[in-house]
């Protein structure tokens, strides 16, 4: 079978963006920073995007290339005889259907969210009814799994088309569209009036908003939040690099994809916090953040119901951009295993994450007596712990490793795939931080945060 091919670096590097760019932006990353103290955790989060982030994103996107196949089987093509890398492959594909078994349902919200404003739902409602809107949604089982099978079958209908014929032509229109609204709204959230307090918050840094979350727990969530935001350590990006001629070196490509998708959270951090202090809304409200507080903004804007349903239909482009990245990664796994056929592969595994997305919508109301970390938790908690503590963290580690290490492809190996053709190159002196001071940064972090998290 011959390996689809992307038809431009420009689609290679928004449909890579597209992965990264999405609910980890727009969604999680204001409450992350809301959470973890403003400012402080921007700039710890971008730290880690440098020293961590794009290095782990070139490894796969290497590892992706070099192999020509998806990450349940690349291991396995490019690893010393006899050795048990391909392993991680498995859990690469565990890690992806994990991670879709609650973003299918967030997407879903987001285009919940859509209808809703689309239909003058939130019109007239002040921050309090807005803010139990959300809470009505999570307790409506029946609409909430009509809205994530609405993303589902949206995601098996793209990747049925193919590589470029689907991915490529739908996530370029969604990323063009998104990043000029993201612009143009946080414009005009930046101008509100008290805006200037959110602003302080989310650009000033201040010791006291860290102390409250404590600053390992802070530096442990810029860690999961940087591989979480760029869908490192489960093979997502290496998928793509798989589908990556060799024209271009590849930590230029990765350096481009984490500037995009840094752009679009701090624009989504210029958006919120600003509105936030202006409305009177909790920065730190959690994973409903956006929800309560983007009706309040469109209510109070000049045709605050075009704007409000222009950007929760591009919110949801952003999440099913995604949507569309992950289940490919799914689709591609499940093919190299299978030997089946792009249509039967994507009906088929669609149909069984769509069974596999039910716990999260029941876990807001049928199964809401189910709380696996305490009292206000839910199913979605325990999902998104094991991708991003747990799964996130130690793949990018093996991911690491395997580029560095005599034992797996080698550094001499990962070095010359990564610098194939123009552009940004791995440099010799960059080894030590490969070989040394990433893979000891992750495993300090990785422990640091269990142990912050369960005590």
């Amino acid at each position: 079978m011959s390996r689809d091919r992307l038809a431009s670096r420009l689609g290679f590097i928004l449909l890579s963006a597209g992965c990264a760019i999405g609910i980890g932006n727009v969604w999680k990353f204001p409450w992350m920073v809301g959470q973890y103290g403003g400012a402080i955790f921007v700039l710890i989060y971008i730290a880690c995007l440098i020293v961590l982030g794009i290095p782990v994103m070139t490894m796969e996107f290497a590892v992706g290339r070099a192999a020509q196949r998806s990450p349940a089987v690349m291991f396995r093509a490019l690893e010393p005889p006899k050795s048990k890398w391909h392993i991680h492959g498995i859990t690469c594909l565990v890690g992806c259907v994990i991670l879709m078994m609650f973003y299918n349902n967030v997407a879903g919200w987001m285009m919940n969210y859509f209808v809703k404003t689309a239909t003058g739902k939130f019109e007239g409602l002040d921050t309090e009814a807005v803010n139990a809107e959300f809470g009505k949604m999570l307790g409506d089982p029946v609409w909430q799994t009509i809205f994530m099978a609405a993303a589902v079958i949206i995601g098996i209908v793209v990747c049925m088309l193919g590589v470029q014929k689907g991915l490529e032509r739908v996530t370029k229109v969604m990323m063009v569209a998104l990043l000029v609204l993201m612009v143009v709204i946080a414009v005009n959230s930046v101008f509100l009036e008290g805006a200037a307090e959110g602003l302080k918050f989310y650009l000033v840094p201040n010791i006291e908003n860290v102390k409250k979350a404590g600053i390992f727990n802070v530096i442990v969530a810029a860690m999961n939040q940087a591989f979480f935001t760029l869908s490192l350590g489960i093979g997502s990006m290496a998928i793509f690099g798989s589908y990556l001629g060799k024209d271009r070196a590849l930590m230029g490509e990765a350096v481009n994809v984490a500037v995009l998708d840094t752009f679009v959270a701090f624009t989504s951090g210029l958006i919120i916090f600003p509105a936030c202090f202006a409305y009177g809304i909790n920065p730190d409200a959690g994973p409903a953040l956006i929800f309560q507080t983007l009706p309040t903004v469109f209510n109070n804007m000049p045709l605050g119901r075009l704007w409000g349903s222009l950007f929760f239909i591009f919110m949801s482009f952003a999440a099913l951009s995604t949507v569309l990245a992950v289940f490919e990664n799914i689709f591609a796994c499940v093919m190299d295993l299978t030997g089946w056929g792009r249509k039967k592969t994507c009906l088929i595994v669609g149909g069984v994450m769509l069974l596999l997305s039910l716990p999260c919508v029941f876990g807001y109301n049928i199964w809401s007596d189910f709380a696996p970390f305490g009292e206000g938790t839910a199913i979605l908690d325990l999902e998104d712990f094991v991708v991003s503590n747990l799964l996130l963290p130690i793949g990018a580690l093996i991911f690491t490793l395997f580029c560095v290490t005599r034992y797996g492809w080698g550094w001499k190996n990962f070095m010359a795939e990564a610098n194939t053709g123009k552009g940004l190159k791995v440099r010799s002196w960059m080894r030590w931080v490969f070989t040394i001071a990433i893979p000891v940064i992750i495993v300090i972090i990785f422990v640091m945060g269990l142990v912050s998290f369960f005590s």
